[in-house]
């Protein structure tokens, strides 16, 4: 069983920047494919950005290419988001989840992951 708990969201201004977290419970965290979704009220779910169990592999999502940036810490048993240039319409809730048996890929896929945390609210203003 994997336990992730997000934080980091709140409310900012249109350009402005936040950085989410994700601490994941286990001893085996380095072993985790670790992705970033998100989901807006009245919309799917959507691949934001993943980050290979290593770290050397990332993949993101057209809409935040550029202005998100992944990153992981295995010895903290957290993955980060950068997110600069906030706009209105990254407005959603933001959900990390762990994929558990890619090992060098990031697949942008909702089902391709196990275990999910409970989100965490982001609000851009314009």
């Amino acid at each position: 069983q994997v336990q992730l708990v997000e934080s980091g969201g709140g409310l900012v201004q249109a350009g402005g920047s936040l950085t989410l977290s994700c601490a994941a419970s286990g001893r085996t965290f380095s072993r985790y494919t670790m992705g970033w979704f998100r989901q807006a009220p009245g919309k799917e779910r959507e691949f934001v950005a993943g980050i290979s169990r290593s770290g050397r592999s990332t993949n993101y999502g057209d809409s935040v290419k550029g202005r998100f940036t992944i990153s992981r810490d295995n010895t903290k048993n957290t993955v980060y988001l950068q997110m600069n240039s906030l706009k209105p319409e990254d407005t959603a809730v933001y959900y990390c989840a762990a994929d558990l048996d890619t090992v060098t890929m990031v697949v942008p896929t909702i089902t391709e992951y196990d275990y999910w945390g409970q989100g965490t609210q982001v609000t851009v203003s314009s």
